[in-house]
């Protein structure tokens, strides 16, 4: 039987051999980083040694960080207490806390007029689409940008960012609120005062010290072209699927996009049905559309940049990652072009 293909790296990246080894030695380190004893003392060091890890490799050692339990909690310690703005392209847990009136174009870029009253997501998890980010923009999401391309905070413009730990590699349920020191965020977890205050509870130290391994291999395989790579074979794919697109949309591809991401729209042949034909094919990817209670929406995303009902309910994700070679595409395409011509065939 052979071996399944996993495309679906903007969901989720393959846990890395480092952070499994950092995790693994978190779980010798007995005690509380909150305890004062030399053994609570060991566990604080090692995290605050791991602190420095992650805003080194996100290019913020000037900053502040607040360990959370992913981006949907940082998004939600980021913008409680704010009045932020933000396009209908942004992920649930941005667009929940804020008010969508930015406009976007049909290239999927948002036009920001008020930085300091604005969240952007630097890049879009279903489309891979790259915003320009204006100084002092309030909060930035970083999700799927950090460790695809090079990212410096400092620099970047944003005065607050979400990372997250799975999407690089590293253990899921572990993320991280990064902001410019003097600013202030509204506590939503409140207890024992850890975290500076900002987030109660005691930290999950085996997350976070897997959470810095990834990190810092991240940004070691994009320096070495790793991204680059990647870059390539997305070449090979989408020349690939376009010989047997017929009809098909390749969204975002003329824009600045992420290197791993394709996202395809062939009206009609819904995205949660491409999903499970490709997973009975042996292939993981993801549906541009989100399903509910047994029923399909539109893609929101999709919507937003201006395609209709039917078109952004019949979009299919590819992401890949650095271990996804010209083979595995390859053979994604000829399955995905095979599925699609039976498709074109019974709707004739």
């Amino acid at each position: 039987m052979r071996a399944r293909t996993y495309l679906d790296w903007n969901a989720t990246a393959p846990l890395r051999p480092e952070a499994r080894a950092a995790m693994r030695e978190a779980m010798d380190l007995v005690g509380n980083p909150s305890s004062v004893h030399a053994e609570g003392r060991a566990a604080k060091a090692a995290m605050e040694k791991a602190r420095a890890q992650v805003l080194s490799a996100f290019g913020a050692d000037d900053c502040d960080l607040v360990f959370v339990s992913g981006a949907t909690e940082g998004a939600a310690l980021a913008c409680a207490g704010r009045d932020l703005h933000c396009a209908r392209i942004e992920h649930d847990a941005v667009l929940s806390w804020c008010t969508p009136d930015l406009p976007v174009d049909s290239a999927g870029r948002v036009t920001v007029t008020a930085p300091v009253q604005s969240a952007l997501q630097a890049a879009n998890s279903e489309t891979g689409i790259l915003q320009t980010i204006p100084n002092d923009t309030a909060l930035v999401d970083f999700t799927q940008a950090f460790g695809k391309i090079p990212v410096a905070f400092s620099w970047s413009g944003a005065q607050i960012g979400l990372i997250s730990a799975h999407k690089i590699g590293g253990p899921k349920g572990i993320g991280a609120v990064v902001f410019r020191r003097g600013l202030d965020l509204a506590a939503q977890i409140k207890g024992g005062g850890q975290e500076m205050g900002w987030r109660s509870g005691t930290e999950n130290l085996i997350g976070i010290m897997g959470f810095s391994a990834a990190a810092e291999a991240s940004q070691k395989e994009l320096s070495e072209g790793a991204w680059d790579r990647v870059a390539e074979i997305r070449k090979i794919l989408e020349l690939a699927l376009h010989s047997g697109a017929h009809q098909t949309i390749f969204v975002g591809k003329g824009s600045d996009r992420l290197p791993n991401t394709t996202n395809i729209v062939s009206p009609g042949w819904k995205g949660e049905t491409q999903v499970m034909q490709m997973d009975l094919a042996g292939f993981a990817v993801s549906a541009g559309s989100a399903c509910s209670s047994g029923k399909v929406r539109s893609s929101r995303v999709l919507s937003a940049m201006g395609f209709d009902d039917v078109a952004a309910a019949s979009a299919l994700r590819i992401s890949l990652g650095p271990d996804v070679t010209e083979e595995d595409v390859l053979r994604f395409a000829e399955a995905w072009c095979k599925a699609r011509d039976r498709y074109a065939a019974r709707a004739a």
